[in-house]
């Protein structure tokens, strides 16, 4: 039976922060497009665990990747000419990036050389990519952005599969951002940023999809953005704007509410530590870090056996 509970809130902590070295405030085209022309010194995205304990982070307006040490300190990993959002990790030597500007990139990590892997499908270049997950097939499920929002809702949702196909899941998000998948595969969830929810993908025998429909509704300036999942089904949404983690059981319905301790745009996570159930998110516009401990670890995430 379904019972409305208040959810426990608690704050998370400060795990690190780019480190002023790498921190020289300039206006980018990103920036122009998306964060209203300010000057930016960076903007953190797209957290992802190696196998050794090493979290990446990628930086949207210059370009940059960066390993962070279980200590908390900083490598600039590659710097090249793009946008990286969204990265997943390949193998131990190499991830696959969203890169807004040039599509999907492959990232070597031993020799920090970015290399194109997918950059137009029909000959058309993509609107924006922001985010990506593998499943447990080699399959790739990847959100194409842009500028949409509830003015265009023609934000696009595809999926790569192992044989090279690509599919065009959804093609009407208002603002497609994160997506995770449920444990068993069925299920693909979309934030729908713009929309100020999170959709739910039922995914098809056949490839297709059906009945989609909104699984949660936030509110704010800016809605879900990254997303995860835990071995219990229970998805963790990024919410900027409010600065705050959703963690939400498989009603959707809120148990536990992670607040930001260094500002309001809380915009990705993943699932870390040696029991993965340390989550740390990146909170873009300060350049930090922040990491909360959870009851339920992450799930692993899939890895293609080849790319």
């Amino acid at each position: 039976m379904f019972t409305l509970q208040p959810p426990a809130i608690r704050d998370t902590e400060v795990f690190t922060r780019l480190p002023d070295r790498f921190r020289k405030a300039a206006i980018t085209d990103w920036s122009r497009a998306n964060r209203g022309g300010a000057a930016l010194d960076s903007f953190l995205e797209a957290p992802a665990f190696d196998s050794t304990g090493n979290l990446y982070v990628s930086d949207i307006p210059f370009g940059r990747i960066f390993r962070i040490d279980p200590a908390g300190e900083w490598t600039l990993v590659a710097q090249y000419d793009g946008e990286p959002n969204g990265m997943k990790f390949v193998s131990d030597s190499e991830a696959v990036i969203a890169d807004y500007r040039n599509g999907l990139m492959l990232l070597d990590l031993k020799r920090g050389a970015v290399r194109e892997h997918l950059g137009r499908r029909s000959s058309e270049r993509f609107k924006g990519l922001n985010d990506l997950i593998f499943d447990s097939r080699g399959a790739l499920y990847f959100t194409d952005q842009g500028q949409t929002g509830l003015h265009d809702p023609t934000g696009r949702v595809y999926r790569l599969r192992p044989d090279g196909a690509l599919d065009l899941l959804l093609a009407n998000v208002p603002s497609p951002n994160g997506v995770a998948l449920s444990p068993d595969e069925k299920v693909l969830y979309v934030a729908a940023t713009r929309g100020n929810s999170v959709w739910r993908v039922p995914l098809m025998e056949d490839g297709g999809v059906a009945k989609v429909g909104q699984y949660f509704t936030s509110r704010g300036p800016s809605g879900p953005d990254g997303l995860a999942v835990d071995e219990q089904g229970k998805l963790v949404v990024a919410n900027p704007g409010l600065g705050v983690a959703w963690v939400l059981d498989t009603l959707a319905q809120p148990v536990e509410v992670l607040r930001s301790v260094a500002g309001a745009s809380l915009t990705n996570l993943a699932f870390g530590g040696p029991d993965r159930r340390t989550a740390c998110f990146t909170e873009s516009t300060t350049g930090t870090i922040l990491r909360a401990r959870l009851a339920t670890p992450g799930l692993p995430l899939a890895r293609p056996a080849r790319f």
